[in-house]
């Protein structure tokens, strides 16, 4: 079962995104919280599995929850999901680089809400569409040269034709259908990549694809 914290500060898009998880069979809402600071202390009480914060709350706005829970300092990080009707470039970076696994509009609609918490939970994160390649193509303005962030080994051919896959915003399912590989096939080879390159989630090793230059070949 997939523990789930909301924080929204308004009180219909909570139960509208409550009603919607808990009717899955797998997920579970275990807190609804109107402000930032008490997610923090609810989150840190209950060790939700995920949490999805809204942006603009008052008492701590959902970046700075985020940085709270799941920043690279945080010893024991909880996975986050930031949910906001803001489709602002500087939210979606400072979102990811708080920490979050995934970023979507309130208006994506219920299907993508509860796979972006099923995909937290496991450790993929998930881009609303309409925003990832503009996202990753400008992750960290001009892109330096290649040898600014070499990986730890080389990567194979493979491993680069899924990093240019994924950083086109290309689900797994899809990944394999376009390089004929098996599912568990595209899993272990991102999670190779994910060694090499030092990065925690798909929206990294995207991130890394586009700053590196290997989308301009």
């Amino acid at each position: 079962m997939i523990r789930v914290l909301i924080a929204d500060d308004q009180d219909m898009v909570r139960t509208g995104f409550r009603m919607i998880l808990d009717a899955q069979e797998d997920i579970e809402v275990v807190a609804d919280v109107p402000d930032g600071v008490e997610a923090v202390r609810k989150a840190r009480e209950l060790r939700p599995d995920v949490c999805l914060l809204d942006i603009r709350m008052p008492g701590m706005d959902g970046l700075a929850v985020t940085k709270q829970l799941a920043g690279p300092d945080v010893a024991d990080p909880i996975k986050v999901v930031v949910v906001t009707t803001f489709d602002l470039d500087e939210y979606v970076h400072t979102a990811l680089r708080n920490g979050a696994s995934g970023f979507l509009l309130k208006d994506a609609g219920p299907a993508l809400l509860i796979e972006a918490v099923r995909a937290a939970e496991r450790g993929d994160a998930l881009v609303s569409p309409q925003i990832t390649v503009r996202l990753l193509r400008h992750f960290d303005g001009p892109a330096p040269s290649r040898d600014t962030e070499e990986p730890s080994e080389p990567l194979t051919a493979r491993e680069l034709d899924v990093v240019r896959a994924t950083a086109r915003g290309l689900t797994n399912t899809e990944i394999g259908a376009e390089l004929y590989l098996s599912l568990s096939t595209v899993k272990t080879h991102l999670a190779s990549v994910q060694s090499k390159i030092d990065a925690r989630n798909r929206v990294e090793i995207a991130a890394w694809a586009w700053r590196s230059g290997l989308m301009a070949d």
